[in-house]
Order: structure tokens, then C-alpha cells, then sequence
């Protein structure tokens, strides 16, 4: 198994990301969030932008799934939509490069077929991962291959809206149908969610908002009060 791999199995990816409209959005801070993630146990880092990942780099030893958070006209595919961002994440270190891998046209109206054969020829001893959000999407980035086939996108596509996340059946099914690591992502907002999510076969997992976006933290807990009356 590549060594990556073997650093990220069976633990926790703390996804460090702030957009520009978001309290903590700097690279420093996203820097200083990877720090307390490596300090609390994390086995690696997901991280958006070059600025972000260098930074991050430079600061803890974890690997890094790196992604590039853009759009462009005519799109809804908006992480890492086009070479340009595979290039640059490329060359920032990222150990994997992780992209929209759902059936939507990219940019350019390109199919991911043609972007991905392009990319695998070009980079092929990089990890790429499969941001997925349904089983269809998981088993056909397995078959075009790549490497890692994660639950990203699933309740965030407009014909997933209405699935409930962790989708734990997705897990699940995508266990069963393909022989890549899955990575389970979405959604986790507890200890009992992310166990689960490794009883359904997750090969690790990533945490975001729970842990990073501490606006999204404290909404959750206003709103459990909410109507206590």
C-alpha cells in the first residue's frame, strides 16, 4: 500500500478551510488550525487554496488532501475544476489532489473522462482522490481510476439534497462495489457519527465545520436550544 495511505488508515482528516466571506478565513489561522489538529491526533489535513497549503506545510507533517475551491461560467463543478488547479496543487506538495468527480461537465464543457486521462497520463504517480455523491459517480471514478473515492459531495448536489448525511449507506455500498479506500466526508458531527462511518467500512474520515468553522459549531448549539420554551 503506498505509504500515504498507510499514514491516513483508520484516522482522522481535519479538513482546515475558511472562504474568503468566513470570520477566520487566513492562511495563518488555517496554519495554526492544522497545528491543533496534529496536536489532538489527526492523521492528516485537507486544506483549499496554494496560500492556505503552503503555509500548512510549513507548519505540521501530515499528509494533505489539497483542493482549489473556484468558479467559473457556465459551471456548478467548483473544486478543482480544471488543470490550472491540478497544477498548482501539484506543484504546492499536495500528497492528494482531490476533485469533483460527479458526472457534471467542467469547464469548457469537458467531460471527467477527458479531464481525468488527460491529468492521470500527466501526473501518474500522484494520489488523486474522487469527490463523489452517489454510488454511480464512486464506482465510475474507480473504474477511470483514481485513487481514493470519498463521500464529499453527497447531500450537496441538487439530486442529493435530500439525503441525510454521514450517508452511511453510501459508505456502505461503496465498500462493497469498489476496491479503493473510501474516505468518508460530511456531515460528521459527532464520536457516534464518525464510528459509524468506519462500521460501514470508511478507510478514514474527514471532519470539517465540527471542528474548524466555529461559526457553524456555535449554530448547531443555538440551535439545539432553540426551542426549549
Amino acid at each position: 500500500m503506498n505509504h500515504i495511505l498507510q499514514q491516513i488508515k483508520g484516522g482522522l482528516i481535519v479538513s482546515c478551510q475558511a472562504l474568503e466571506d468566513e470570520p477566520l478565513h487566513s492562511s495563518f489561522i488555517m496554519a495554526r488550525m492544522a497545528v491543533a489538529a496534529q496536536e489532538g491526533g489527526a492523521v492528516g489535513i485537507r486544506a483549499n487554496s496554494v496560500a492556505d497549503i503552503r503555509e500548512i506545510k510549513e507548519s505540521v507533517k501530515l499528509p494533505l488532501i489539497g483542493i482549489v475551491k473556484t468558479q467559473y461560467p457556465g459551471t456548478d463543478v467548483f473544486i478543482t475544476p480544471t488543470r490550472k488547479e491540478v497544477d498548482d496543487l501539484a506543484a504546492v506538495g499536495a500528497e492528494i489532489i482531490a476533485m469533483d468527480a460527479t458526472g457534471r461537465k467542467r469547464p469548457g464543457n469537458v467531460s471527467l473522462d477527458d479531464f481525468f486521462k488527460e491529468i492521470r497520463r500527466d501526473y501518474p504517480q500522484q494520489l488523486f482522490m474522487a469527490d463523489c455523491s452517489t454510488l454511480e459517480e464512486g464506482i465510475h471514478a474507480d473504474r477511470i481510476g483514481f485513487d481514493i473515492i470519498g463521500t464529499t459531495l453527497a447531500g450537496y448536489t441538487p439530486y442529493t439534497e435530500h439525503i441525510k448525511v454521514p450517508n452511511l449507506e453510501l459508505i456502505r455500498q461503496l465498500r462493497e462495489r469498489t476496491d479503493k479506500p473510501i474516505i468518508a466526508e460530511g456531515g460528521i458531527w459527532s464520536g457516534a457519527d464518525l464510528q459509524q462511518t468506519f462500521r460501514c467500512g470508511a478507510f478514514s474520515a474527514v471532519i470539517g465545520a465540527a471542528i474548524t468553522r466555529p461559526q457553524l459549531i456555535t449554530k448547531y448549539y443555538v440551535k439545539s436550544i432553540e426551542n426549549l420554551g
